[in-house]
């Protein structure tokens, strides 16, 4: 009999994942895979993966909305969160709740141990949290299953499942100790999730020439945006159609996606292009499509809070991402003074992330986060210092140093005229630390009476 220490609570199994390991990112899908044909593990429905650097909440969240609004039972597993471990896990656009986690840790750590402990199995915490979302998702009578991909593809746990369509969103440069050195070689890894015969959906609109040839080698139907699907857009509305090779069908005169930012109609596209793959499988109405991508909601994705001074919330966590955030808030108009909320990783390529977003920051506050793997807010200061746009005037950007991101948040919101805007930005932690007692409230100094 399987015996293991007393672990009544999800506090209490995640503190036990992360001591099991050696290694916090370990690439490999052979202990997972024996843990999990251990465990039976199989999903009894259409299965969605998605893959990408940037982008892949997002085309999960439209999925979801859309699936839902067309009567689907729904399940959703995602990576990181923002405040709460059960955000991983969604069903019917709803997180979990903890205690509804329980029984599949237990299960994941006895199918670990085997019998008697003897041919024990370590799972790094990423693969052990997984197979216990996967498993919960696998037993709540889910009729689509949509699965964000962890890091790179090929040898991330998720892919231990069989993906009925495959998504790709754009690929960029990040996580490259890990993934390699470029684009080519990152898109090998996201290509991983392709399967013989299956669908794949490529939204970025100019793929790594690794990812065609991935598809071409094993076989997947490639659905490539510009070539198999494209769409347009004026300031209004936006259209989105298929070639006639894969059926024809076109959407005009769509409201734009509820989240925001140009790069959300890229997304967009891919998710119909997806939807249209399995339609055979899960037929979906246009007015289950329209009323989804109407409704959505994503925290931290170019998220505006309501209030003054603005408040915008975004994940940007690497060159790519922050550029986009750039071209968002450079689309918001006119403010007296931007200032910046930023914590970061130390491995990410900050040089790059700064030299795009600082002209449009006038005053920063950076903040230490709470992991090993973060820069310290002090050596941020001294990276800002030195990147070479400056504020008006020639003062000093960095307005503050604290240690944790809700006091720079307060500090940024003291500082701050009511017309003023505030973007928290840099990595899920930052946007996570301001939202541990709920979406703040914003209301500048100047008009609290």
């Amino acid at each position: 009999m399987n015996t293991f220490p007393a672990l009544n609570t999800l506090e209490d199994w995640l503190a036990h994942c992360e001591r099991l390991h050696p290694v916090t990112i370990d690439m490999g899908l052979d202990r997972v895979q024996r843990v999990a044909q251990r465990m039976g593990l199989a999903m009894d429905c259409p299965v969605i993966t998605v893959a990408g650097t940037n982008g892949k909440g997002s085309t999960c969240a439209m999925l979801e909305a859309i699936y839902g609004e067309a009567g689907y039972r729904t399940g959703v597993y995602t990576s990181p969160h923002l405040v709460h471990f059960e955000e991983r896990c969604r069903i019917q656009g709803q997180a979990v709740a903890a205690d509804a986690l329980l029984p599949a840790f237990a299960e994941v750590e006895a199918a670990r141990l085997g019998q008697g402990g003897e041919d024990s199995i370590s799972l790094s915490y990423f693969e052990f949290t997984t197979l216990a979302i996967l498993r919960t998702l696998s037993r709540s009578g889910l009729e689509v299953v949509i699965l964000e991909v962890g890091l790179g593809g090929r040898l991330d746990a998720v892919n231990i499942l069989d993906a009925d369509c495959a998504v790709i969103t754009c690929i960029a440069l990040d996580h490259m100790a890990i993934l390699g050195p470029d684009r080519e070689a990152i898109g090998y890894e996201k290509a991983g999730i392709m399967r013989t015969g299956r669908p794949v959906v490529v939204s970025d609109p100019v793929p790594p020439q690794s990812v065609l040839d991935r598809a071409l080698e094993v076989g997947a139907e490639l659905w490539r945006l510009g070539k198999d699907f494209h769409f347009a857009g004026d300031q209004q509305q936006w259209g989105w159609a298929m070639h006639p090779s894969h059926g024809g069908r076109r959407y005009a005169g769509l409201a734009y996606p509820a989240l925001r930012g140009a790069n959300q109609l890229v997304n967009a596209s891919g998710v119909l292009a997806a939807i249209e793959a399995l339609r055979p499988r899960l037929p979906v109405t246009a007015q289950a499509v329209r009323n989804g991508l109407a409704m959505v909601e994503l925290p931290g994705r170019f998220q505006i809070v309501p209030g003054t001074p603005t408040l915008v919330l975004d994940v940007a966590h690497n060159p790519h991402s922050v550029a986009a955030l750039a071209e968002n808030l450079d689309a918001m108009g006119y403010y007296p003074t931007t200032h910046a909320v930023f914590g970061a990783m130390a491995d990410k390529d900050l040089g790059a992330m700064l030299e795009r977003i600082a002209p449009l920051i006038d005053r920063w506050h950076v903040t230490d986060l709470p992991l090993p793997r973060a820069s310290s807010a002090k050596a941020l200061a001294q990276l800002l210092e030195a990147t070479p746009a400056t504020a008006p005037g020639g003062k000093s950007r960095v307005a503050g140093v604290h240690a944790s991101p809700m006091d720079a948040l307060r500090a940024a919101v003291s500082a701050a005229d009511p017309a003023d805007r505030i973007v928290v930005f840099g990595s899920f932690f930052t946007v996570g630390g301001v939202l541990q007692d709920g979406v703040p409230r914003m209301s500048a100094k100047h008009l609290a009476s």
